[in-house]
């Protein structure tokens, strides 16, 4: 077998094994396993070892055991609903075989009288005689039996001994592919291939055995395989040659001047990582990552204002509108008049809308603001030289190089998230994209007070928040999502607005899931500009938009969430110069886990370091929205467990990327790791 074959013996249907039929098939595709290889990475989660045999006056009932039997005599009663008998012997003693619903000819084909027979299954006692009901392991061949038998997190329908018997078939015509790591990386795995790999893996001795060389070797591959592609992205992007934007310094630092505070060394550096992409003649595809209050988005509309000054169209895309509503505001406020900038909106009239987008065609329009609809393929762009892209760190890979297309050669590309992730998990999820981190905090912001109270101490609450109202300060009150269900989310959040509206009549306000969208904007413009003290919500309120005048947020069943949200729910208030308050409440009976995150968040503001910590305690896949990232599709790797090998993953590309390496060999990889489709055109 050529090593073209082998892989595509391995991405071939499950249709190719014996024993697999259309049943088989249907039931393996519901566990989302569509092809040969799929199936090896479904791990056994333990075995039974069936390799010690027993006599039968040594059997232990309820156990699963082997014994060596000779069937003596048949019973096939005529009265239905009675089950089939074989009496069994050794030198030892008498058992029965027991068979529900299992015809004669199959009996007497798999227990032949008269002959030495292996069987094993849990043993039962019934009438001072042992019993085996509906034996699944049964042979004259006792090799075949006397094994360590792996256990597997099946779908009904199917057998651990019909999983193991496909899984064997597949080891045993596992093909031997080309090695294409080079000699240092193998060398590091004690130079095991990829094919006894995978047959290690699948051993019952070496179940979660995550720090042996096999399972190193196959964790490397699929993080290898993922920077390979981002580093091939790269690549695409740099090789697009675009017109270089003229950065017009003395202009900006106008700009700057115009501002109530000043910019922080990381806010100061990452301007410069931005304006160096725009000014040179290859296409930007950067990401701002910053904790929230960071001031990414002033980093952002000093860039935008940049490339308009260079004679070119911005288009600066949020989440929501109440979001891009607050972006245009700034916006407005901050640039000189003669720059025309626009908003466009759900709620835009036709006639409006379309005058905006004739003069946005028209270069009449510098900059325009609004959600997803602004690349809607209705709306052109004369001279578009800048997309940014807000909170948006669920888009994947996929959807940011159509999005880095659809601009054309000479529109660069910025995301933005308020999301501090670990850098293992930055390099998998973000890896196709340039990296500028804001970690420092304007001055202005002040650090977020953290506290922890029982829900018998709502009093106290109570108390500190008719303080907070004395003071004019507002306040938001979140009730979580309790259990998934929405419908108790929703009500949680209508019983305390009810409740806290007999205390503070006519100052509490409520949002939720099933609140219209259009009452949601209102109800968060009337919060914004102070005409009610509190917002009881959900966890719906908005990432990103600044209440200023919003001190002090109190987070219901704590415990509840991982701790990512929290520092996100938190970072809602302290948007001001005002010191800012968190209330973190919980009922007793808290878990270690629940009782290490709240005392994490009182003790540090720092997001990166939490998110650390989250990740830590609550698994990768876990962290806000990263579920729907691409990475939860590692089989194997962990950004935790495995850093070590992100690292050489890492240091491998770099390599790969100075020597100009041809990476034909890596296709057998990419195509197993389904990374390929989006480099259609490697050699």
């Amino acid at each position: 077998m050529n090593n073209k074959s082998s892989y595509e013996y391995l991405l071939s249907d499950l249709s190719k094994l014996k024993g697999v039929g259309t049943k088989t098939s249907n039931l393996l595709k519901k566990k989302n396993v569509n092809n040969i290889f799929d199936l090896l990475w479904k791990l056994p989660k333990s075995y039974t070892d069936r390799s010690f045999s027993s006599k039968i006056k040594d059997l232990k009932i309820g156990e699963d055991q082997t014994v060596t039997v000779t069937p003596k005599k048949y019973y096939f009663p005529r009265i239905r609903n009675l089950p089939n008998r074989v009496i069994c012997l050794d030198d030892t003693g008498e058992m029965e075989c027991i068979f529900f619903n299992s015809y004669e000819g199959y009996i007497k084909k798999i227990l032949p009288l008269n002959k030495e027979i292996t069987i094993s299954g849990k043993i039962s006692f019934f009438r001072n005689k042992y019993q085996l009901t509906n034996p699944k392991y049964v042979s004259e061949n006792s090799s075949l039996i006397k094994q360590k038998h792996n256990n597997y997190a099946l779908t009904d329908g199917i057998s651990d001994k019909i999983y193991n018997k496909i899984l064997k078939q597949i080891l045993n015509e596992l093909p031997y592919l080309d090695e294409w790591h080079s000699n240092d990386v193998i060398k590091k795995f004690n130079y095991i291939s990829w094919n006894n790999s995978i047959k290690e893996l699948h051993k019952p001795e070496n179940i979660g055995n995550f720090k042996k060389n096999f399972y190193q070797r196959l964790a490397f591959d699929e993080i290898f395989s993922t920077f390979l592609v981002n580093s091939e992205i790269r690549k695409k992007i740099k090789k697009v040659k675009k017109e270089n934007k003229k950065i017009n310094y003395k202009e900006q630092n106008k700009l700057i001047k115009k501002l109530e505070y000043l910019l922080t060394k990381d806010q100061k550096k990452a301007l410069d990582q931005i304006n160096y992409d725009l000014s040179s003649s290859t296409k930007m595809f950067r990401l701002l990552q910053g904790d929230v209050g960071s001031g990414k988005t002033i980093v952002s509309l000093i860039s935008a204002f940049n490339v308009i000054n260079s004679g070119f169209q911005v288009a600066i895309m949020a989440p929501t509108e109440i979001l891009a509503r607050q972006h245009f505001n700034f916006a407005k406020k901050l640039y000189p008049k003669e720059i025309k900038a626009e908003l466009i909106s759900g709620k835009s009239e036709f006639k409006n809308k379309k005058d905006i987008l004739t003069r946005l065609s028209n270069q009449k329009v510098d900059i325009i603001f609004g959600t997803h609809a602004i690349f809607q393929k209705k709306v052109f762009f004369k001279k578009l030289g800048l997309i940014i892209i807000d909170e948006q760190h669920k888009f994947g890979v996929n959807q940011r190089k159509k999005l880095s297309d659809k601009g054309g050669n000479n529109c660069d590309v910025l995301l933005m998230t308020a999301t501090p992730i670990p850098r293992t998990l930055t390099m998998t999820v973000y890896g196709d994209m340039d990296l500028s981190i804001i970690r420092e905090k304007p001055k202005i912001r002040k650090d977020i007070q953290t506290y922890s109270k029982l829900n018998s101490k709502i009093d106290d609450v109570i108390k500190f928040i008719k303080n907070e109202i004395k003071l004019k300060n507002q306040i938001f009150w979140v009730c979580p999502l309790i259990e998934e269900s929405k419908k108790i989310d929703h009500e949680s959040a209508i019983d305390k607005f009810n409740y806290l509206k007999k205390i503070f009549p006519n100052r509490v306000s409520l949002l939720h899931g099933k609140t219209d969208i259009d009452d949601k904007e209102k109800i968060l413009d009337n919060f914004l500009k102070n005409k009610f003290d509190i917002l009881v919500s959900t966890t719906i309120i908005e990432v990103g938009i600044d209440f200023p005048n919003a001190n002090v947020i109190i987070i219901e069943n704590a415990n509840k969430f991982g701790l990512s949200q929290l520092h996100q729910l938190r970072g809602r208030v302290g948007r001001g110069n005002k010191n800012a308050t968190c209330i973190l409440m919980f009922k007793s009976n808290l878990s270690e886990n629940a009782k290490k995150r709240i005392n994490i968040l009182k003790n540090s503001n720092d997001g990166f370091y939490i998110s650390e910590e989250d990740m830590k305690i609550r698994g990768f896949g876990d962290i806000l929205g990263f579920k729907q990232s691409g990475v939860k599709n590692f089989k194997l790797a962990d950004p935790i467990h495995n850093h070590d090998l992100f690292l050489l993953a890492e240091k491998e590309i770099k390599r790969i990327e100075n020597s100009q390496e041809d990476i034909g060999k890596y296709k057998p990889l990419l195509k197993l790791y389904d990374r390929a489709d989006i480099i259609n055109d490697i050699a």
